[in-house]
């Protein structure tokens, strides 16, 4: 079989290159270099050693993929015609090098066995020139695919493949999606090069700015432990909630179970909604954040009673997305957004099919009718509504909108029957009040009449009089304590007849 020898030449130091690494340098055996701009290679090529390198396709304009693909393909074709080469990279082969990788992932198609010899990589020279232990955790990224997502801001960071200042421009704009603008970061040239290191510690914005950045060149940035940073790392957030439910942590936070909390997730979801309403950008960026405070206190309930934690619901969303999107994730094409929607439905339904096999015995009442689709978890007057649609579709509902006003009064006329005895049965009441709402909304569906949209413009209005009152009293120099009942319907009739000759604003 056909071998190619791959070697790394380390950062620039020959002195530094392992003794095998020399050997198959000077076995005679045809020697390619990905590029001759490196230290070592001018010191091997000053001293006569006989190769060719690949500088030539870097020359041509094409993406690096492709460039990679080319070397590749020239690589495996000189195995073949000379049975075993040496190909050699800067730093170490297996430390940042694109070219390398290919070789690997194609060495078996192409019946060619890629041998890697090991050696001194620029991470050990700039771990050394820096002081930096990597233990204490280590992330090493692309500056040309930079994503501020990789960035974890209590790691150190080194970011390589800065060739010239048009990139470090674009790293500077990609760290300061994490950093404050003024962050200390320090620039390294040439680490392990006797006397040719060069590094600079500089402001964060300042990165583009030095002139001698080129192929050599890495981007430090250190781990901070400021608040003010971590705080917008999300994987810092959801440590703070398991802080906040571990034993010495918040007593209220540390009480709560799946279904103390089922309140407040409504009650924040609806908070984001009013900040949409309201069209405060600001506000919705903090309600969003209380809403995802409920989905990181139940992962984190999740955690501790060993049913799922918080890379769960996020891996569930993932597959959800994937399933849901065949026309992005899959073969499918969608050319509207109606066709993207029935994708999505016509995904929903076959995860319906999956899941009846765990509907438990108690949910099977409803299984194969026409409220097989009614949603419990929603809000209990859209509940409502669905369960009056699902009827009427078969026709269960009154003859005339008369019956359902006529079952309106029956109903309060119930109420008023429970609240005629001597001791009011409260369970009953609650058990009647719910009659009276769910005629309601009844009586809203015959008038197509959004019932959200209705209450809600009561609670506006009321809003509005009980603020018109407020005022009232103000300007007298009285407030609500010092008024008779009777004297705040006074006030409450007349904010009412100031609204019949003023414009209505909601």
């Amino acid at each position: 079989m056909s071998v190619i020898q791959v070697v790394g030449l380390g950062p620039g130091d020959m002195s530094a290159l392992p003794l095998g690494t020399m050997q198959q340098l000077q076995s005679g055996k045809p020697l390619f270099f990905r590029t001759y701009v490196h230290p070592v290679v001018e010191q091997l090529l000053a001293e006569g050693l006989q190769a060719q390198s690949f500088d030539h396709l870097y020359e041509t304009g094409e993406s690096f993929e492709k460039i990679y693909d080319q070397m590749a393909e020239n690589l495996f074709k000189a195995a073949k015609d000379h049975g075993e080469i040496v190909y050699a990279v800067p730093g170490h082969p297996l430390m940042a090098e694109q070219s390398v990788q290919n070789l690997l992932n194609k060495s078996a198609d192409r019946g060619v066995e890629v041998v890697i010899l090991s050696g001194q990589s620029f991470v050990d020279a700039v771990c050394t020139l820096l002081k930096v232990d990597p233990i204490d955790g280590l992330c090493i990224l692309d500056g040309t695919a930079l994503d501020s997502k990789q960035v974890r801001p209590t790691l150190h960071t080194l970011i390589v493949q800065v060739f010239d200042r048009r990139v470090a421009s674009e790293v500077k704009l990609t760290l300061m999606e994490v950093f404050p603008d003024d962050y200390l970061v320090t620039v390294v040239r040439a680490a392990g090069v006797s006397g040719e290191e060069r590094r600079e510690t500089l402001p964060l914005h300042e990165l583009d700015r030095l002139e001698w950045i080129d192929h050599l060149t890495t981007v430090y940035a250190p781990p901070s432990s400021e608040p003010e940073i971590l705080k917008r790392d999300p994987w810092q957030v959801v440590n703070l909630v398991r802080r906040l439910r571990e034993p010495g942590g918040c007593p209220w936070d540390r009480k709560q179970t799946h279904q103390s909390l089922r309140p407040y997730v409504i009650e924040e979801a609806y908070e984001v909604a009013e900040a949409i309403d309201n069209e405060d950008d600001f506000a919705l960026a903090e309600e969003l954040g209380d809403l995802f405070l409920q989905v990181l206190l139940h992962a984190q309930i999740g955690a501790e009673e060993g049913t799922f934690d918080v890379r769960d619901v996020f891996g569930a969303l993932a597959d959800k997305l994937i399933r849901r999107h065949p026309h992005v994730f899959g073969e499918q094409a969608a050319r509207s957004p109606e066709e993207a929607e029935r994708f999505w439905e016509a995904a929903k339904a076959t995860e319906q099919v999956k899941s009846e096999a765990n509907v438990s015995h108690s949910d099977r009442q409803t299984e194969s009718t026409i409220f097989a689709k009614v949603k419990w978890s929603q809000p209990p007057l859209t509940t409502s509504l669905a369960l009056q649609r699902a009827a009427s579709s078969v026709g269960f509902d009154w003859q005339d909108i008369d019956g359902v006003v006529a079952k309106l009064r029956e109903e309060i006329d119930e109420v008023n029957e429970c609240l005629q005895v001597g001791t009011v049965d409260h369970e009953a009441v609650k058990d009647e009040l719910g009659d009276v709402l769910f005629s309601a909304v009844n009586l809203a569906r015959w008038l197509q009449v959004d019932v959200d949209a209705a209450l809600n413009l009561a609670n506006r209005k009321f809003l509005r009089r009980i603020l018109a009152v407020e005022k009232i009293l103000r300007k007298s120099g009285q407030d609500f304590g010092m008024m008779t009942p009777q004297q705040l319907d006074f006030y409450w009739n007349q904010s009412k007849a100031q609204e019949k000759t003023l414009p209505i604003e909601d």
